[in-house]
């Protein structure tokens, strides 16, 4: 497995945290993105544990619930389930937490950044403090449930703002304008690049496709990443009927031979 390709664990979305890591050992999976969710499902500390016997080492830490921006009553709930998230990413020694804003709804997206300030800065001072970054999402503008910031370029303006990184989502912003200038004056914010392949003409999501099957360019904007100085993970997010159709097994075992070999033509 390339040392800097990591498969998430959403990519086999329906198992348990124990079927991934009977696939991570079959397949040779050494570095993961771990599942939030999964981790509940199996007990904080006992998933944690198993993982640290796996050996795989942990990219990321996702699938914390979004904020209500526009209500600032269900707030202190949401903290504690951020934190709760803080705590299961220190257990695993994760090198990030990804999160989504939340919905912005009626506010304006000036108000709404402002409301994620507000909501989550006592939450970031928190993870700090234990040297856990947060790597802030954006997402494909049909996902407005769970957040607000759909590009790339306005995902760096607010991670700024807040003082924490970015997660980058390729297959949300592959397309965007002036994207190499982005990447070139954002990079010291990314934490971890997503990678998922699109084919055009794909009029639902989540539908994502194993890299090489699809339209990205990815020879392209993975250089630009590199040749901008990043130098961390490229993280397999793999999710939707494709992936479901082929099995999560042969989806995920293709992606990280694909996007393994993509980097090393790249001189990663």
């Amino acid at each position: 497995m390339h040392p800097r390709v990591s498969l998430s664990a959403i990519s086999s979305f329906s198992w348990t945290l124990d079927e991934d890591l009977a696939f991570y050992e079959r397949a040779g999976i050494t570095a993961i993105g771990a599942s939030l969710a999964k981790l509940e499902a199996a007990g904080i500390e006992a998933g944690a544990r198993r993982l640290r016997d796996a050996g795989v080492r942990v990219s990321n830490l996702i699938g914390i619930g979004p904020f209500q921006l526009d209500n600032p009553d269900q707030w202190p709930s949401q903290r504690d389930r951020v934190r709760g998230a803080v705590d299961a990413a220190e257990a695993v020694g994760a090198e990030c937490m990804i999160l989504t804003t939340g919905p912005s709804r009626q506010l304006t997206w000036e108000d709404a950044a402002d409301a994620l300030e507000t909501a989550l800065t006592p939450v970031i001072e928190d993870a700090h403090a234990r040297g856990i970054p947060f790597g802030l999402e954006h997402t494909n503008s049909l996902r407005v449930d769970v957040g607000f910031i759909h590009t790339l370029r306005d995902c760096v303006d607010v991670a700024r703002k807040l003082g924490i990184g970015v997660c980058v989502e390729t297959n949300a912003c592959w397309a965007e304008r002036g994207l190499a200038n982005t990447v070139r004056d954002g990079v010291e914010t990314f934490r971890i690049v997503q990678v998922s392949d699109y084919a055009i003409g794909t009029l639902s999501t989540p539908n994502r496709l194993v890299p090489g099957d699809g339209d990205i360019p990815f020879d392209r904007i993975l250089g630009q990443m590199l040749a901008a100085g990043y130098e961390g993970c490229f993280d397999l997010e793999l999710i939707g009927p494709k992936i479901d159709e082929e099995g999560y097994e042969q989806a995920c075992t293709r992606s990280v031979r694909a996007l393994g070999d993509m980097l090393t033509k790249l001189g990663a």
